[in-house]
């Protein structure tokens, strides 16, 4: 192994923090040069990212807009698709909780899995590319699962039977996959930027959010059946299964070829800068980062290269130990140990996280069918030609609308939050976006009517806004405390162990878990208050609740 000397400098940063450097970063130029590279090749991140051009990030963003326009789609009519297949009331919420149990439970994995990819094509993009494929799939059942049963099967009972089956499974595997790949792409999205460009990062993504989601519900809310696309598609499901596959299709892409990720692994060595050693496999190929011999240090050199070789060894806890070693540690047990031991920090961020998708997807995931049955009092179990289910659907059609309203007030709220962030903070931040949704919310269910509930529709993309940026803007900033925090030589065990994959992991944990709590108890509090209208009740009350611990423990 070779000390670094002040004849040799080199930087290195720990995974997925940037280092931090007086220098301006150059702007993005192409994909050779994508690393200031002292050593190349660049080994798991370790160099500091350049600064990222506006299309880069752009490019890199266009994903949300795709995800969250497949999404719009999926909270506007899955609960009018499965009640309209015959699904019984009292199962319709058991939808919402199948697949948030597995993805509870398989999240972490994923998350640190990731981090230790060693795909030539880079950590997070093949499980984005995967999961994509998944939401493609599940789209295609979900809006298409009648249409086929009823093109193959005759028997009225048992084409009813395989439609729910059929459907059921593809909004599981959609909604299962759409809830995944958002840890990835902001893994990948911390992993390839600087600290400033995660932060212009994560507000393309909310502002991609929100036009993705404005445009599928303004999708979802025109009348396609009668149109000339519906007439030759077959009907307008059809047609919204044909621009969303079409537009998932064209910003994943985009998304993946945005900015290359370099791979955790590589065999060749650099002369120009001796210290890549430290990072190298040995001879016998044991692993990423082994050191198979540990030397010991002259006494006038360490003082020189501590700093080094404490942010080198910071780039990963298997930095002397065998990939087998890594492999072993990577189990179920130890990821939810890691998870459970996070600093008192991150533990309330996932808290005061799982409260605010809680509060918002009680009120999301419902809300169209609480338009066509409080608002415009139709009936989703009436015949289809008569006049209480037409009175429903128009309901849901102007329930996409006010969704639409939500999504623009996302979008353009994104903007605001940078510009209230210098003066009240991220914290205020965060408890401004709750407030304002259980104030909202709580006065439309108080006041279901078409006016006051389409102006308050502004106030659900403020809750949206928040839960997509400022979390993930605490992490970063935790990140960075923790960086300075390595450099000044702390050995905290809690600064260990964790990259932004299993960090991202653990907040999206939260995503699954509120819908667990949804799918458990929401559709039996229907049942027990006879009416959907305790739907938004619920939000607003947990959105207030986490406004308090928001105020008290963050």
């Amino acid at each position: 192994m070779t000390l670094l000397t002040e004849d040799q400098p080199c930087r290195f940063s720990a995974p997925d923090s940037p280092l931090t450097s007086m220098e301006r970063y150059p702007v993005d130029s192409g994909p050779k040069e994508d690393y200031l590279d002292c050593m190349e090749p660049p080994v798991f991140g370790v160099v500091e990212p350049l600064k990222r051009s506006r299309g880069k990030l752009i490019m890199h963003s266009m994903v949300m807009f795709g995800r969250e326009f497949c999404y719009a789609v999926e909270a506007a009519f899955v609960t009018p698709v499965l009640l309209s297949v015959g699904l019984p009331r009292h199962l319709y919420s058991l939808v919402w909780f199948i697949s948030p149990v597995l993805g509870f439970i398989l999240q972490p994995v994923i998350g640190s899995s990731s981090d230790y990819c060693r795909s030539p094509w880079g950590r997070r993009r093949p499980y984005i590319l995967l999961l994509g494929i998944m939401m493609l799939v599940g789209l295609t059942l979900f809006l298409n699962g009648d249409a086929v049963t009823s093109a193959i099967l005759e028997d009225r009972n048992v084409k009813r039977t395989w439609a729910i089956v059929v459907v059921m499974f593809g909004v599981v595997m959609f909604d299962f996959a759409a809830d995944f790949i958002d840890g990835p792409i902001k893994a990948y999205l911390f992993d390839v930027c600087s600290h400033r460009d995660k932060e212009r990062g994560l507000h393309y993504h909310a502002l991609l959010t929100g036009l993705g989601g404005a445009c599928g519900y303004l999708i979802g809310a025109m009348d396609w059946g009668h149109s000339a696309l519906g007439v030759i598609l077959g009907s307008e499901y059809q047609v919204i299964y044909f621009f969303s596959s079409l537009t998932w299709g064209i910003f994943l892409t985009m998304h993946l070829f945005s900015i290359p990720e370099k791979p955790l692994i590589k065999d060749h060595s650099s002369d120009s800068c001796p210290a890549a050693s430290l990072l190298l496999e040995d001879p016998h190929h044991n692993g990423y980062g082994t050191v198979y011999k540990e030397p010991q240090p002259l006494p006038e050199m360490r003082q020189r290269s501590f700093s080094a070789l404490s942010e080198a060894n910071a780039v990963t806890p298997s930095a002397k130990q065998p990939n087998r070693e890594v492999q072993k540690r990577m189990t179920l047990k130890s990821l939810l140990s890691a998870v459970i031991s996070m600093p008192s920090h991150y533990r309330c961020l996932c808290v005061s996280h799982l409260l605010g998708w809680t509060a918002f997807l009680c009120n999301m995931l419902f809300f169209t069918d609480f338009m066509g049955q409080i608002v415009y009092k139709g009936n989703p179990y009436a015949e289809h030609n008569s006049t209480s289910y037409a009175m429903y659907e128009r309901g849901v059609e102007v329930g996409c609308w006010g969704l639409c309203i939500n999504a623009v007030s996302s979008a353009l709220y994104s903007y605001v939050q940078r510009l209230l962030l210098p003066y009240i903070g991220l914290k205020g931040l965060y408890f401004l976006g709750y407030f304002v949704f259980g104030l909202g919310t709580g006065l439309i269910g108080l006041f279901p009517n078409i006016v006051a509930t389409l102006t308050l529709c502004s106030v659900f993309g403020v809750m949206s806004s928040t839960l997509y940026t400022i979390p993930f803007n605490l992490i970063s900033e935790y990140h960075k405390a923790e960086e300075v925090e390595r450099k000044l030589g702390s050995d905290e065990p809690a600064l260990e162990g964790r990259g932004t994959g299993m960090d991202c992991a653990a907040l999206t944990c939260m995503v699954q878990l509120g819908q667990v709590i949804v799918g458990a108890g929401l559709g039996a509090l229907v049942n027990l208050a006879g009416s959907v209208i305790v739907v938004v009740l619920s939000a607003s009350t947990v959105s207030l609740i986490g406004c308090l611990f928001i105020a008290l423990f963050m």
